[in-house]
């Protein structure tokens, strides 16, 4: 008996709900960070794992304003609520004895989100230098795919016999893949243009953050272009999903990519035209979250496992 089996077993609707809180709290965290960027808390806790030398909680002191501490140590506390819920999804689908597969996809999440955590203790280190904080974000929009996978996977029957078969053909499947990868390049560019724009995430007149020394205008292009390739692409792939008439999950969720990316464009544009405001910017990353996480739902309709046809 594993000592895990004490646990009351956890049907399938609460391992789809755990799973959805994870998709969550991955999504959350990552605007929660662009949250401390923008309001210049990023050292509001100057040191990690501690926030301060010999305190794991914020202390009074002139040199850092109260409120960048609240608002960074708020942000380290949403880390707990991420392992947690990873965690919890961890015990559910163990004790419900899912497929390797699945258990894989969950194990990934907690492992992921300490390593994510440690990346943000060298952010802070580094005194944020930009490529740390590109990576940052980088890392948390593929957590966030992880985690869409996962619960795409909890949904999925864990029979033996069910039989693993595609919606649409090789060539699609090639395309939506193509798309992910300019996807990723759009969000890999996005963060060049931060690190090269106004939010540094500190503006600390004792310190000074490590800036990527290249024109904005030119990186903000270079971003612009991609997501064009990126839109191009989406009206391609729905272009063949119509010609081989793909099953109606496929077409809905192509949909809710256009339309988001449509919408994340248009925040971009008026986010560089008026000057970057913080508010824009954190739109802008909660639609790279959403953008992203519509994405890997889209890929991961593409593959199903079903129970096999009854002779």
């Amino acid at each position: 008996m594993r000592l895990v089996d004490l646990l009351p077993e956890p049907g399938l609707r609460t391992q789809r709900w755990l799973a959805a809180a994870v998709v969550f709290t991955q999504g959350f965290i990552s605007i929660t960070g662009a949250i401390v960027r923008v309001t210049a808390s990023g050292l509001g806790c100057p040191t990690w794992p501690q926030c301060f030398p010999g305190s794991y909680v914020p202390v009074a002191v002139s040199e850092v304003p109260r409120i960048h501490q609240a608002i960074e140590f708020g942000n380290r506390m949403v880390t707990f609520a991420v392992v947690i819920t990873a965690a919890l999804a961890v015990l559910a689908v163990i004790r419900a004895r899912r497929r390797t597969e699945v258990l894989v996809y969950a194990w990934l999440m907690p492992g992921s989100t300490v390593l994510q955590a440690v990346i943000g203790g060298i952010t802070v280190r580094t005194g944020l230098a930009w490529w740390t904080v590109s990576v940052h974000l980088l890392v948390s929009m593929l957590m966030v795919w992880l985690a869409v996978q996962f619960y795409a996977k909890v949904g999925q029957t864990d029979d033996e016999s069910a039989v693993v078969s595609y919606r649409v053909p090789a060539p699609l499947r090639g395309l939506t893949a193509l798309c992910a990868v300019t996807l990723a390049a759009v969000l890999m560019t996005g963060t060049l243009v931060t690190a090269a724009g106004p939010h540094a995430g500190d503006k600390s007149a004792a310190r000074t953050v490590a800036r990527l020394k290249v024109e904005v205008a030119t990186l903000a292009h270079l971003h612009e272009s991609l997501l064009i390739g990126f839109l191009g692409l989406l009206v391609g792939l729905a272009f063949g999903m119509a010609a081989v008439q793909a099953a109606q999950p496929v077409i809905r969720r192509l949909a809710v990519v256009t339309v988001l990316t449509l919408a994340q464009g248009l925040i971009g544009v008026v986010q560089y035209f008026t000057g970057v405001p913080a508010v824009l910017v954190t739109l802008h990353v909660a639609g790279a979250v959403l953008v992203t996480g519509a994405t890997a739902a889209l890929w991961a309709s593409l593959r199903q496992r079903t129970q096999p046809e009854p002779l």
